[in-house]
């Protein structure tokens, strides 16, 4: 008797289940991993007390008005001048250049007044500038 072997089949490996299985350990650690992460940092955030933030000795406050006058911490300026308001930042600035200029300058107010406000503070030595704004609800109409 003569036993034909048929054609031979070669064995294959099936690669559909096995990216699946691939896919599904991929979405695994990349879910874990992120989770262990946040549960591992110990934060202690700061705390912020509005009383002890009314006394601000470091800020010295610059209005400018829509006529292009100044006020000094509320002590409005007769001169308009860089000097002028050179040596009244000089008297305001307790802390020296370490002090923080804000300008709060009316809308309606021309650049220059501003311009010469930061021209100011260059000369006194006041780095620290930053300007006060209001919420678009609170604009006036």
């Amino acid at each position: 008797m003569h036993f034909r072997s048929g054609p031979r089949e070669e064995p294959r490996i099936d690669l559909i289940p096995f990216i699946d299985v691939l896919l599904v350990i991929l979405i695994f650690l990349m879910l874990t991993t992120t989770y262990s992460r946040f549960t591992e940092l110990q934060l202690t955030l700061p705390v912020a007390n509005t009383e002890q933030m009314r006394d601000r000795p470091r800020e010295v406050n610059v209005a400018v008005s829509a006529d292009g006058h100044y006020a000094v911490n509320r002590t409005t300026l007769q001169g308009r001048g860089v000097n002028d308001l050179a040596s009244a930042l000089q008297a305001a600035a307790q802390a020296g250049g370490e002090s923080i200029l804000i300008i709060s300058a009316d809308a309606m107010a021309p650049h220059q007044a501003v311009i010469t406000v930061m021209e100011a503070a260059r000369r006194v030595g006041l780095s620290q500038v930053t300007f006060a704004t209001q919420s678009s609800g609170a604009a006036p109409r």
